[in-house]
């Protein structure tokens, strides 16, 4: 039987990629409550970017830069959503390329 779990990686530790993901998915309807006005999309929004900020660094804590990551591309997309998290994840993982 085939795993999808990368190599090395506890599938009930909380993942990268799914974190970035939610923390995209959170940022737009945060922005989409802003442009309609809309309180309940806002805060749906800013409430799916915090849990993916914890689920971010519970990832990061069990993470090696030099050994995972993204690099470039992490950082170029912490800087477009405004992950800090993301923008320092990259970095390191960058300098270890």
């Amino acid at each position: 039987m085939s795993s999808n779990t990368p190599q090395g990686q506890n599938p009930n530790q909380p993942g990268l990629v799914a974190g970035h993901a939610e923390y995209i998915k959170g940022a737009a309807e945060s922005t989409i409550g802003a442009i309609t006005g809309s309180h309940a999309w806002t805060t749906s929004g800013e409430q799916d970017k915090a849990h993916a900020k914890a689920s971010l660094q519970a990832a990061a804590e069990h993470r090696d830069p030099a050994k995972a990551g993204y690099g470039k591309v992490e950082e170029i997309a912490g800087k477009f959503t405004g992950c800090e998290g993301m923008k320092h994840e990259g970095a390191a993982s960058k300098r270890s390329e």
